[in-house]
């Protein structure tokens, strides 16, 4: 059974071991800890029309979001080394190593002499990105569950929406005075401060809770996550969700830039929409409080489709090409909407199975990372100078998200 603090979910009365991360210093650090999978994406967008020119690419070639994709799939494959290992050793030991593998590709791609070998630098990036990223969500779970575990969520990623609010302006500021591959160097600087600050992070999974690590252990934690109808409903309902984002990460660069002919806004935008992104964050803390996490989620994602119809019946009006305030608009309703989903899906994905929380969130982290890197890829390979692919994949993405999300959520489907 979960141990669930008090009422705030930050601090907790008791007394603090010494030397020991606890209350709100606890959630910072795991807010770090989750924002370096999101410091390893935006930081690197306002490089790519360097990384264009320097590896002759042409001005508007997608092949620079590859940087994206790889990083992605290298999240989707990391869960497997960190899930089942914690739950049989703890979190802590892991976690560092991951953020060991972080630094260290980090660092071979800010030296790779080529494209080719950057790509595969930031696949094993991504592999080390995984570990803080599934293992923060099996921490917090270690401590809490259902409603408040998506309001800290909610909390969590109100903060963690910083990274992308700044991010894309500090990269960009960096690369004024420094050259482009700056934006490798920091995200390494930025893994080996966490190293130091997590030895203060507590170990959130008594030994007596601990599972043994053999192939017949794994498969069976894994059985019980995949034949969860609520898990599994809500795990690939999470994979068209971050199919979305993925879309509108490697897709917002290009349109602005080629469509509307605003590249230097690139940041600017960026950030805007990440400001809403916290602010939703920090209004979903507090309505999961009041409506529960199964009612907002329906609620949510009623706007969304209208958010998302309304941004594809504006793109299919004006032949692709909506105006750039309108085109902002719905962009600016639409992906607040489905951020929103994601904390809270996560939550009610993770509840039914504290037992197995570390190989649960390596599945979850395994499937939502892959299909949702594969999905942003397929809707990027579709760009046609237009808005239109941008809007009718994002539409349709949603729209298989929101069944899911009904079906999995209904009376009576919560269980095996």
């Amino acid at each position: 059974m979960a141990v669930t603090e008090p009422a705030t979910g930050l601090e907790n009365s008791e007394a603090r071991p010494k030397g020991v991360a606890t209350g709100r210093e606890f959630i910072a650090l795991v807010t770090a800890l989750m924002a370096t999978s999101a410091l390893g994406i935006d930081l690197m967008l306002p490089a790519f029309p360097d990384m264009r020119e320097q590896f002759g690419m042409p001005a508007d070639s997608t092949q620079v979001t590859w940087i994206v994709t790889a990083y992605f799939l290298g999240m989707a494959a990391g869960p497997w080394m960190y899930g089942p290992a914690s739950d049989r050793f703890g979190r802590r030991t892991p976690l560092l190593a991951g953020l060991a593998l972080y630094a260290v590709a980090a660092t071979t791609a800010a030296l790779a002499p080529t494209w080719e070998l950057i790509v595969i630098s930031r696949f094993v990036w991504g592999l080390g990105a995984a570990g803080p990223r599934s293992l923060s969500v099996a921490m917090i779970r270690d401590r809490h569950e259902g409603d408040t575990m998506a309001r800290l969520m909610s909390m969590i990623m109100a903060v963690f929406l910083l990274v992308p609010i700044a991010a894309p302006g500090v990269g960009a500021s960096l690369i004024a005075i420094f050259p482009w591959r700056v934006v490798f160097w920091f995200p390494a600087l930025a893994a080996v401060v966490l190293m130091v600050w997590s030895r203060r992070l507590p170990e959130t999974l008594d030994v007596d809770k601990r599972r043994p690590f053999t192939w017949r252990s794994v498969a069976d934690a894994g059985k019980e996550v995949i034949t969860h109808r609520q898990t599994m409903g809500l795990t690939i309902a999470m994979t068209f969700l971050f199919g979305i984002m993925t879309v509108y990460l490697a897709g917002s660069e290009i349109i602005l830039g080629d469509v509307y002919g605003y590249s230097s806004w690139f940041p600017v935008f960026f950030a805007g929409v990440a400001v809403l992104l916290a602010i939703n964050s920090l209004n979903n803390a507090r309505m999961v409080q009041r409506l529960g996490v199964t009612r907002l989620l329906r609620r949510t994602t009623l706007i969304g489709m209208a958010a998302a119809g309304a941004l594809f019946g504006v793109s299919f009006l004006h032949d692709g090409v909506p105006d750039f305030w309108l085109f902002t608009l719905f962009v600016c309703l639409v992906i607040p909407a489905v951020q929103g989903l994601s904390p809270n899906c996560n939550a009610a994905a993770m509840t039914p199975l504290p037992h197995v929380a570390g190989t649960a969130s390596a599945i979850i982290a395994t499937i939502t990372s892959a299909g949702g890197a594969i999905l942003g890829a397929v809707a990027s390979g579709a760009f046609d100078g237009t808005v239109h692919p941008f809007a009718t994949y994002i539409l349709g993405y949603l729209a298989v998200a929101t069944v899911l999300i009904w079906w999995a959520t209904a009376r009576g489907r919560s269980s095996h």
